[in-house]
C-alpha cells in the first residue's frame, strides 16, 4: 500500500452495494478495468487489503468505487460500508489483466460487473458502445447494480438474468451452454468474463467449447 486517500462520500446503490467517492492522488492513472487494493487505515485493518475496481472515468478528478458488502469476508467490506466521510484508506498501485481489446460480449456475475462498468462508461464517453453486448447474471432484480444506466446505454444488448426470481424484463435462467448458444452467434469475437471463480470457470469453459479462442477470452488471470 503506497497511497493514502480519503473517503469523500458514500451512498447505497442496491440493498448491499455502496457507491464510494474517494480522493484521487496527484498523478494517479489507471486503465479502465484494472483494480487496486484498498485497506482501511486503522489498527487491525491496515493489513486486510482487498481488491476493488475503480468504476469512474479515467479523467475524473476523484476515484469512484462500487463495493458490495459480504458478511462472510472477514468483515472488511462491511467495515467499508460503515465508514463516514473523512475516513482514510490505503491504496495500492493499479493491477489486473482485464483490459478492453475490442467490441465483444461482456459476461458478468454479480459484483463482477465492476470492471465492466469502468470499461463501458469509458466506451460510452467516446461514443463506442456499438457492437458491445452485456450478459449480466444476478440472483434477483434487487441485486442488479446500475441497472437503469446499463439498460439506457446498451438497450436490447443489455441482457439481464436472475437465477432466483421470475420478473418481467429478466431472463430466469443461468448463464450456461444452452443460454450462450441461443444468445451468441459469433464465437470468434472478444469475450470479457468476470464474477465468482466458479462462474468464470464455467463460462470460460463453455465459450472455449463453443469455439472461442484463448486469446479472445479476457478475464482476471
Amino acid at each position: 500500500m503506497n497511497q493514502t486517500v480519503r473517503l469523500l462520500m458514500s451512498q447505497f446503490v442496491t440493498h448491499d452495494v455502496r457507491h464510494f467517492i474517494v480522493s484521487k492522488p496527484e498523478g494517479f492513472s489507471i486503465v479502465p478495468g484494472q483494480g487496486v487494493e484498498l485497506a482501511i487505515d486503522r489498527p487491525g485493518l491496515r493489513e486486510q487489503g482487498r481488491p476493488f475496481t475503480p468504476t469512474g472515468l479515467a479523467d475524473d478528478r476523484v476515484l469512484e468505487f462500487t463495493i458490495k458488502a459480504y458478511p462472510d469476508h472477514a468483515g472488511v467490506t462491511q467495515a467499508l460500508h460503515q465508514l463516514t466521510p473523512g475516513a482514510e484508506l490505503l491504496m495500492s498501485e493499479p493491477f489486473g489483466t482485464i483490459h478492453y481489446e475490442g467490441p465483444g460480449v461482456f459476461i458478468a456475475g454479480g459484483a463482477g460487473i465492476t470492471p465492466f462498468l469502468a470499461i463501458l462508461r469509458d466506451l460510452a464517453s467516446k461514443g463506442e458502445l456499438d457492437g458491445q453486448t452485456l450478459i449480466f447474471s444476478n440472483k434477483t432484480p434487487r441485486d442488479v447494480i446500475c441497472e437503469k444506466e446499463l439498460r439506457h446505454a446498451l438497450g436490447e444488448r443489455c441482457i439481464l438474468t436472475c437465477t432466483g426470481a421470475v420478473a418481467p424484463g429478466y431472463e430466469n435462467r443461468r448463464v450456461d451452454r444452452a443460454f450462450l448458444e441461443e444468445r451468441i452467434r459469433d464465437f470468434k469475437q472478444h469475450f470479457y468474463v468476470c464474477g465468482p471463480p466458479p462462474f468464470m470457470d464455467a463460462v470460460n469453459g463453455v465459450l472455449a467449447d463453443l469455439g472461442a479462442s484463448p486469446e479472445s477470452l479476457v478475464f482476471e488471470r
